[in-house]
């Protein structure tokens, strides 16, 4: 299969392999189970695939201890070359990528264009970093012999990705993965299989052997990955998702004592000051909310506005998000999509169901509308006490609760208020404020002054309950190696 440029989504679909993609070659499931793909859009079918069974789980992991010796002895250099390729091919296929993403995610498609590009450019910074594999060498404080360290690496890695970033998830694990010289096994959501399987096909043309990459679409998820966790060749479990399924692979990794990087998820506050600049503030609540439709762990969740502000911020971000063009992502006009399925959307009604009981007024938004596919409108609510239960989960969904606060403190306290801690954004003209302030919030990632955080050369983590270990950067290169220590004199 060749993706190269922009056709109907029937036809690009029909390119991509909807079977197994197990040592270089496209299967069906041990028992023939396949499973629906949906378009959010219309609720309606847009392909079978594939369902891995257990023992496909382990034909995966045969696949990848098979090539597991070879690519690891690969030069830095020629896994480089390799990743360099598959950045310029999945470049390349960019709009085909991306129409792929609209029909399995339902977001628009500026949205994911945007994410393949980012997507791509995990594959080329870890290209770079390749070749950077760090080691060193010094001698021992008492002068008895020299410190020689290495790195190694970790072995065959079992990578789980969600639906709401199906490319740049499995490129963020993938990439770095494969510059250390680890086989991989993708598990992705079943919401979102088919940009996984193409993104297979993109590192096979790119000369990646068989058998380094295997993807295995399932929807017996957990079964899968506890038959792969709990084989002994495995040595590494990258996940991201929710935390409560998070806990549950840590404790399953730790039978065995597998190595875990668990993203996990997020409550991100949105602190706005009354110094802000408050056209600079809007926009980047906007992307903060709005990317993605706010599906994404890095979504604003928890709006706090302090006093002097609040009203004006209040109205003015309601007139934008209302101002949004609902409808499918397909169509140049949207510029807000549906929501993954049926489920996630009465989620998020009832949390802004829950919140107006509970005393917040609607400035815009929260009725379900009536038509196919899941679509729920941008919502804004204002007077949200700061004990609402929508504060205490991820909404995941196009939905902005506002809390007023009055001191610096109050901030800080309510941004802390969560158990989790991946990132949070904070809006101020007072940089040494910014700073303090940033140094307070208890989480990974800050955008100060900037409603987006991710970058591939950036480490991308949590604190707290949002994680363990760090994706993208240097740091994630190492997420992938193992230190050796070898004492010698000369």
């Amino acid at each position: 299969m060749t993706i190269s440029t922009l056709s109907p989504i029937d036809e690009i679909i029909a390119r991509v392999p909807t079977g197994l993609f197990i040592g270089g070659a496209v299967r069906s499931a041990s028992d023939g189970a396949e499973f629906d793909v949906v378009d959010p859009a219309t609720g309606k079918m847009l392909a079978r695939v594939a369902s891995g069974t257990v023992d496909d789980a382990i034909a995966a992991v045969d696949a990848a201890q098979a090539a597991a010796v070879s690519w690891a002895q690969t030069p830095p250099r020629q896994r480089s070359i390799i990743l360099s390729r598959a950045f310029e091919l999945m470049t390349a296929a960019g709009d085909d990528l991306a129409s792929l993403i609209v029909a399995e995610n339902g977001k628009i498609f500026a949205d994911a264009r945007g994410e393949v590009a980012y997507a791509a450019e995990f594959l080329r910074w870890y290209a770079e970093e390749a070749v950077r594999i760090p080691g060193t060498v010094q001698t021992a404080p008492g002068g008895t012999n020299k410190i020689l360290v290495t790195h190694h690496p970790v072995g065959i890695a079992v990578l789980v990705t969600p639906w709401n970033f199906p490319a740049a998830m499995a490129t963020r694990k993938i990439g770095p993965a494969l510059a250390a010289g680890c086989t991989v096994i993708l598990k992705p959501a079943s919401e979102t299989p088919l940009t996984a399987l193409a993104i297979a096909r993109i590192f096979e043309q790119a000369g990646v052997p068989s058998g380094v990459v295997n993807v295995l679409p399932t929807r017996r998820s957990g079964e899968v990955v506890e038959a792969m966790v709990n084989d002994g060749r495995v040595r590494k479990l990258s996940f991201t998702g929710s935390t409560e399924v998070g806990i549950t692979l840590m404790q399953l990794a730790a039978r065995t004592v597998v190595n875990t990087s668990m993203e996990l998820g997020g409550n991100a506050p949105f602190i706005v000051f009354d110094d802000a600049d408050l056209d600079e503030a809007l926009d980047g609540a906007m992307i903060a909310k709005m990317r993605n439709g706010g599906e994404a762990c890095t979504a604003a969740n928890r709006f706090y506005v302090q006093e002097g502000v609040a009203a004006e911020f209040g109205r003015r971000l309601a007139a934008r998000m209302g101002s949004l063009r609902v409808g499918p992502g397909r169509s140049n006009d949207s510029q807000l999509g549906p929501v993954i399925n049926g489920d996630a959307r009465e989620d998020i009604h009832r949390l802004v169901c829950g919140a107006v009981e509970e005393g917040a007024s609607l400035l815009i938004g929260g009725d379900i509308p009536g038509g196919e596919g899941y679509f729920y409108p941008a919502t804004v609510l204002v007077d949200v006490p700061a004990a609402s239960s929508i504060l205490n989960q991820e909404i995941f969904g196009p939905v902005a609760p506002i809390v007023t606060f009055r001191s610096e403190a109050d901030a800080v306290r309510l941004a802390n208020g969560t158990a989790f801690g991946l990132v949070s954004y904070v809006y101020t003209r007072d940089l040494a404020r910014g700073l303090r302030v940033s140094e307070q919030i208890e989480c990974g990632m800050v955008g100060l002054n900037r409603g987006l955080v991710s970058d591939p050369a950036a480490p991308f983590g949590g604190m707290k309950q949002s994680g363990i270990g760090r994706e993208g950067g240097a740091e994630g290169l190492l997420e992938y190696l193992e230190s050796q220590y070898i004492a010698v004199s000369w």
